[in-house]
Order: structure tokens, then sequence, then C-alpha cells
């Protein structure tokens, strides 16, 4: 293929990703570029095309992760994800092996749980919330003295 074709690839894929925003043809579109350039160097259709999928394959793997991560850093946890690392008071004794336990935070009562069965919470007890598991709410207990 000649450059010029690569280059209207590449285009193409750079304006599909500008309109979608989804960090998916980004990837596609470097290749595209590496492609034209080895056919602007004189490379043939197959190493083109070897190039094109390889490094597009090798952005997508290796960058997408790190891409992702970046983009989404400043984005605020939204709705229950909000609540990770907040502190909440129990209000019933939490027992995994009795199936009991409840917390209040911002005025809202969740069933509670701890990551371990062998650890039981008293009522009055500060616990920090380290994940949410459908509706209920997967805490420990605060050390003493924070």
């Amino acid at each position: 293929m000649e450059p010029i074709m690569w280059l209207i690839v590449l285009a193409v894929l750079l304006v599909i990703e500008a309109i979608t925003v989804g960090l998916t043809t980004i990837w596609f579109a470097g290749g595209a570029l590496i492609a034209a350039i080895a056919s602007g160097l004189g490379a043939g259709v197959l190493m083109q095309w070897i190039l094109f999928l390889v490094i597009s394959l090798i952005l997508l793997i290796f960058t997408r992760p790190l891409a992702v991560r970046y983009m989404n850093k400043g984005v605020p946890k939204t709705n229950v994800n909000s609540l990770i690392g907040e502190k909440a008071v129990v209000i019933q004794q939490i027992n995994n092996l009795e199936q009991t336990g409840q917390v209040r935070i911002n005025d809202i009562e969740w069933m509670a749980r701890t990551s371990s069965d062998e650890v039981t919470i008293p009522e009055q007890t500060v616990v920090t919330i380290e994940a949410v598991q459908g509706v209920k709410l997967i805490v420990k207990q605060e050390k003493e003295g924070k």
C-alpha cells in the first residue's frame, strides 16, 4: 500500500477516536502510522500489514491500561462506591456466623458484615467501610487511637 493510504486510515481512526473518546481506535492509529512509515521506506505490503497488526496489539495490550488509569484518576466516586473508606457506627452487633449486623452512615442504615467470620463487632463501635457487596457493607473495626 502507498503511504498515503495508511495516512488516510490513520486520519479515519483518529476521527473515530475523537468522536467516541473511548480509547479504542487510537492504538490502531499508532499501527497505521508505523505502517505508513514502513511503506514510505519501501517495505512490502505483507510487512506493512504485519507491522500494523503487531504495533496496534502491542499498544493496545501494554499502554491502554495505563491510559485508562490516567484518564480516570480525577473522576470522583459516585453512588455506593463513594462509601468505601468512610466511617460508620454499628447499630446492631456484627456477627457473620449469626448473620447479624447493621451500621448507620449518613442517616441510612445498611446491613453490614466483616471480611472474617471470626470477628464480631459490638454496637456503638466506629467502623470503616472496606467494600460493598450487593446490599451489604463489608467493614473493619477502627483501631484504638485513630
